[in-house]
């Protein structure tokens, strides 16, 4: 069985060692398919947002380009790029004219917007405030033109552009760079309108190195480059310039909103840049599911399953083995049964011989030298009714030995109740059990024919101690019968004689003595304990009495 055990352990460690394995390389494989998945991911994103990027800086730019107009003081200048906008790209918000006037030709814009049907042609500046009279000498940049027209647009016309703070230095570096410029993220149309971008592209005229005005195109920033595939594995925010610790992010229907970073929010997966406006916008792209936690479940899973597997070839083989092994152990059962049931045979063939030695001895020596019939029938029934009660007693305790109270009760000798048993707890042999049987059955039996001396049943006291400890100890028996003497007591018969003095001592290695006293009649019987107990025959019968190991 220990061997059993090692070796299933073994296999146990080893399956356990695989599984971990197992579950190892695949959550680093798990990991990394992930990571392979997630950046292909977002490099094609980038790709598609630098590209549309591209896309609309390029309108911006064959805008500018297509404007030769004599006058730029007029409210109608986006009219002949109308159908070249649209043919190319239409998913701008507003597309606007911006003219750079000089502060003599603000009459006469007015008046152009006024004959275009714009609602109020002033020119004022960006939040609708009269324009300062003071002049500065310094051109000004008013939205002459909007497309398309509404009238959410229209109210834009007429707007002085030079102190807005998010248009002004767009104006400002589209000029001096000579280049399309975007500006920070701001609301388009109104305050509480969608966040956007707007691409401000200066307008140039053939000779002259300062430019006419601007062409400016709005487009919303989530679809420009927040927009994502809803199937895809990553969420996408935009760094907001504005703020270091603040990002713009898109929700389902493409409203964008702007979220503070904090330390312990989601973790930014990788980092891309795109090119817009002269400007680089850095993209953050967040893993929608936890890879780690993914990856940990599927090795979980993994190992889980490793282990199953391991349990049940160790279950299977340890069952296989173990039947194997209790067939072999009932094989040996069964032929050490075999050979202790010839023995135990052995040992019934030798006890029963012995058994009937002594029946024999009794039925010869009681009826005997012409005993009366009547009296040898009686003796002879009792004698071999205390055989049959000592054996009956060594079968129940599996011939371990009997207790010796056990010899006095009332079915082993006649008149046990008038017996007073006194003694210490001794457990006899069965060999000894046979003669002290017969013993007590000799002395109770013909203890009932005398009559006392105050003419009552005599009164009989059976007392045994145990003297001395060890290999050296003694077994002292006494039985002393009152109110009797040897004129009154019934005579011992032959084969009683022959028990009290000679059988009963000799089979315990002892001697006995009797006689009688004024008032009683009295035998002594003394033996060695090592005899009574006899541990030889008892541990040759407690090896009979063990099971087949």
């Amino acid at each position: 069985m220990v061997r059993l055990g090692f070796i299933i352990g073994f296999l146990a460690l080893i399956g356990v060692l695989l599984s971990g394995l197992a579950a190892y390389r695949v959550h680093d494989q798990e990991l990394a398919l992930d990571d392979i998945a997630l950046g292909r991911g977002v490099d094609i994103h980038a790709s598609l947002v630098q590209e549309r990027l591209t896309e609309r800086e390029l309108l911006a730019r064959v805008a500018a380009g297509l404007f030769r107009a004599p006058s730029v003081i007029k409210a109608n200048m986006l009219q002949p790029l109308r159908s070249s906008i649209y043919a190319f790209k239409t998913d701008f918000v507003i597309a606007s004219w911006i003219a750079r006037l000089q502060p003599a030709e603000l009459p006469a814009a007015q008046a152009e917007l006024a004959r275009a049907g714009f609602r109020n042609p002033a020119i004022r500046n960006f939040d609708d405030s009269p324009l300062s009279a003071e002049p500065t000498g310094e051109p000004v940049n008013v939205l002459m033109d909007v497309e398309p027209r509404n009238s959410v647009t229209e109210s834009l016309a007429g707007r002085s552009l030079n102190g807005s703070p998010n248009m002004g230095p767009i104006l400002a570096r589209a000029m001096a760079e000579g280049r399309p410029a975007a500006s920070d993220p701001t609301s388009l149309l109104s305050s509480s309108g969608p966040i956007g971008l707007v691409l401000t592209a200066p307008v140039l005229q053939e000779g002259n190195a300062m430019p006419a005005g601007f062409v400016s195109f709005s487009y919303e920033l989530g679809p420009l480059m927040l927009a994502n595939d809803e199937m895809s594995l990553f969420s996408v925010a935009l760094k907001d310039p504005r703020h270091e610790d603040h990002e713009l992010v898109a929700d389902g229907q493409g409203m964008v909103t702007s979220r503070a970073l904090v330390p312990n929010g989601p973790a930014l997966a990788i980092l891309r840049s795109v090119s817009f406006g002269g400007r680089d916008w850095s993209l953050g792209y967040y893993p929608k599911t936890n890879v780690a936690l993914r990856a940990e479940r599927m090795a979980i899973i993994v190992g889980g399953i490793g282990l199953a597997l391991t349990f049940i070839i160790c279950g299977l083989f340890g069952y296989v083995s173990y039947s194997n092994l209790r067939l072999r152990r009932e094989v040996a059962i069964r032929i050490g049964f075999e050979r202790r049931l010839t023995v135990v045979i052995d040992e019934l063939n030798h006890r029963v011989k012995n058994i009937l030695a002594v029946i024999q001895s009794i039925v010869t020596r009681t009826l005997r030298h012409g005993a009366d019939v009547d009296v040898a029938r009686d003796l002879l029934i009792g004698r071999i009714h205390a055989m049959s009660n000592v054996v009956s007693l060594l079968s129940e305790s599996q011939w371990q030995g009997v207790q010796l109270r056990g010899l006095f009760e009332a079915r082993a000798i006649p008149h046990a109740e008038r017996i007073a048993v006194t003694g210490p707890d001794v457990v006899v042999s069965a060999r000894a059990a046979q003669s002290l049987s017969l013993l007590f059955f000799e002395l109770a039996s013909h203890s009932d024919e005398g009559l006392s001396l105050v003419g009552k049943h005599p009164h009989i006291v059976a007392h045994w101690e145990i003297k001395g400890a060890g290999p050296g100890a003694t077994f002292d028996f006494r039985w002393e019968e009152f109110n009797t003497s040897e004129a009154t007591r019934r005579p011992d018969s032959d084969f009683g004689l022959v028990l009290l003095d000679r059988v009963a001592p000799e089979a315990l290695g002892g001697m006995a003595k009797r006689y009688f006293t004024e008032v009683s009649y009295v035998y002594e019987l003394t033996a060695p304990m090592e005899t009574v107990i006899d541990m030889t025959e008892r541990d040759r019968t407690e090896a009979l009495a063990k099971p087949v190991n």
